[in-house]
């Protein structure tokens, strides 16, 4: 049975007035067709009773108290699909972000609220808190196990705070924190291409959950904190690692709160294309020649649809068949800008709405499944979180892997301890020679 909601006369929407400068034609919504295809394409249709359209519709009849609410608010996970498919460009993300702020920001879901507050206790800008010394200390420790225990790595540099560096370098707090081995392969990659880059104990944290939170102020706090230590170093290119709300939250951050910066703001995609056109990065498919394990990749809303486009899908593709073969890539439909969130953005991992989370994600799972590949490549971690989270839930037969991963290993650089995501199939392939 639809639900009915009763509008009364008196009913006056301070929420649109609030929201009239995001929407086309200064917020005439009767500009929407109501043609349904922002709820048709949206995985978060259905979650809550709510969808797209249905929101757009109580939010130009003036319900604010009940889109003020409303939970679905945290189960959009903003990827902005809706707008890519709306004939008029109507841009309902912006208008559910708005609607995050009507709650009170303690009443917000607890665990985006704490990785929001963790970033703000000290400035390392890490989302769990990580001061700067451990961060340095955890950096340094792993550097000297790597130039001690595999041969032909000694001259391996992880450079912390180096004044004139080409490339600032973020790093989500997931790998100093929880999985320290995961940086490596990076590190390969950036010595072998002879990258000039630093890493700093300021703003190195490469993530911005206040973003998640619709708190304007403190996102803008922590992306001034990160883009300000990159400046203060004399860095050219502020470079994301595989993280796509990274990635975006600062390209968009700077732009939204009109920061002003000289630096280019890249994701590593993009360059890790450049370098294999270049010659830098010398790609070999043969490890996968006989084996032809079949690999599909996932395109990060935040990274594509949102900010870069398909022309860093189309470098995401070009790196991974490089690395597997060509005939060994298995597409996702739809793909590129018109791929279909997995339900990891928006802060959903975090917001504690698990199951609405899972309901979100099978869509994603049923693209992966129809591919019938063994491993799904994704420069997010969000993405990869969610996929691998999917794939336990589902008990889906398939390997969730960051791309550097992939590259190190078609370059034989791949050592035995930076292998956690790999299945058993891929545990001893191309491991690097002894010297």
């Amino acid at each position: 049975m639809t639900e009915k909601i009763k509008i009364s006369k008196e009913r006056k929407s301070t929420f649109m007035d609030s929201v009239k400068e995001i929407l086309p034609e200064q917020g005439h919504l009767s500009l929407c067709l109501t043609c349904g295809a922002c709820a048709s394409g949206c995985p978060a249709s259905g979650l809550e009773n709510m969808d797209p359209r249905k929101f757009l519709r109580m939010a130009t009849l003036g319900l604010d108290d009940e889109i003020a609410e409303h939970p679905w608010v945290w189960m959009c996970s903003l990827c902005e699909r809706c707008v890519y498919v709306c004939p008029m460009n109507i841009n309902i993300p912006g208008l559910v972000y708005k609607a995050r702020q009507l709650w009170p920001r303690e009443k917000r879901p607890r665990g985006i609220l704490g990785s929001c507050d963790m970033a703000l206790r000290n400035q390392s800008c890490s989302a769990m808190g990580t001061p700067e010394e451990d961060f340095r200390f955890v950096v340094e420790d792993v550097l000297e196990e790597v130039q001690t225990t595999q041969p032909g790595w000694e001259n391996l540099k992880a450079p912390i705070d180096k004044k004139g560096a080409h490339f600032f370098l973020s790093q989500n707090s997931r790998e100093p924190v929880t999985e320290p081995d995961e940086m490596v392969p990076l590190w390969k990659i950036l010595h072998l291409v002879g990258a000039d880059w630093t890493y700093s104990c300021t703003g190195w944290g490469g993530e911005n959950y206040c973003m998640f939170l619709a708190d304007d102020e403190n996102w803008k706090k922590v992306t001034q904190t990160t883009l300000q230590s990159a400046m203060d170093l004399g860095c050219k290119v502020y470079l994301n690692t595989e993280c796509g709300h990274s990635t975006y939250s600062v390209w968009m951050g700077q732009k939204r709160h009109g920061i002003e910066t000289d630096l280019e703001i890249a994701p590593m995609v993009q360059y890790y294309a450049k370098w294999v056109r270049e010659g830098k990065l010398k790609l070999n498919s043969d490890w996968n020649k006989d084996l032809k394990i079949k690999f599909t990749v996932q395109d990060p809303c935040q990274q594509v649809r949102k900010s870069f486009g398909d022309p860093l899908a189309e470098d995401l593709r070009f790196v991974v068949k490089a690395c597997i073969g060509e005939e060994n890539f298995m597409e996702i439909f739809p793909n590129r800008s018109n791929n279909y969130c997995c339900g990891g953005g928006g802060g959903f991992l975090q917001s504690g709405y698990t199951d609405a989370r899972h309901q979100y994600g099978r869509l994603k799972f049923d693209q992966i499944k129809a591919t019938n590949a063994d491993y799904v490549v994704t420069p997010c971690h969000n993405c990869h979180a969610q996929i691998h989270d999917l794939g336990e839930h589902f008990e889906g037969k398939y390997y969730v892997i960051h791309l550097w991963t992939l590259i190190a290993l078609s370059l034989g650089i791949l050592g035995e301890n930076e292998r956690a995501y790999l299945g058993p199939d891929l545990l001893e392939v191309n491991l690097p020679q002894e010297a």
